[in-house]
């Protein structure tokens, strides 16, 4: 199966830096936000947009990553902020690819235990294959593929950053 690059190094630098202004946006009247990154890859993206945030604006930004099995998604989800760091704080949680919605939907489940100000979702490619309820409030780029194809987001390549249909 061949691959076929969709977004480059380039084109993902810009996403983040559109993603970076959005949630600027939408949380321009809060004085913190938390950026949570499902592991691994989310949270690699969602460290480049925490980044890009903080050049941007005056926000106080956490970082959070948030660790579900992808294989048993019931599982209890792992965070490395305590609910006590993001109560009460706007939360944006971000993955990179979204697919089914299976990730992102327990990931959220686990987030609306905690009252939040405001709650949004982040994805660099959403794929449109969704089994659950769910949407990427900033998104990348939504692509609309076959089952059978896979989208794959390499971060820190020697050759910088891509995303890969295949």
């Amino acid at each position: 199966m061949s691959s076929n690059i969709i977004l480059t190094h380039q084109e993902i630098e810009h996403k983040i830096k559109r993603i970076a202004y959005q949630i600027y946006e939408t949380f321009v009247d809060e004085e913190e936000v938390v950026i949570a990154g499902i592991a691994s890859n989310g949270f690699v993206f969602a460290e480049k947009i925490a980044s890009a945030l903080s050049s941007i604006s005056t926000l106080k930004v956490s970082i959070c990553e948030v660790t579900v099995n992808k294989q048993n998604p019931q599982d209890a989800i792992q965070t490395s902020l305590t609910p006590d760091e993001y109560k009460n704080k706007g939360l944006v949680l971000v993955d990179d690819v979204l697919n089914s919605g299976t990730t992102l939907i327990y990931a959220v489940r686990h987030f609306l235990d905690v009252p939040l100000k405001k709650f949004k979702t982040a994805v660099l490619v959403d794929r449109n294959h969704k089994k659950y309820p769910v949407k990427a409030d900033f998104k990348g780029i939504s692509l609309s593929t076959s089952l059978l194809e896979h989208v794959q987001v390499i971060f820190n390549s020697e050759n910088g950053d891509y995303a890969s249909l295949s």
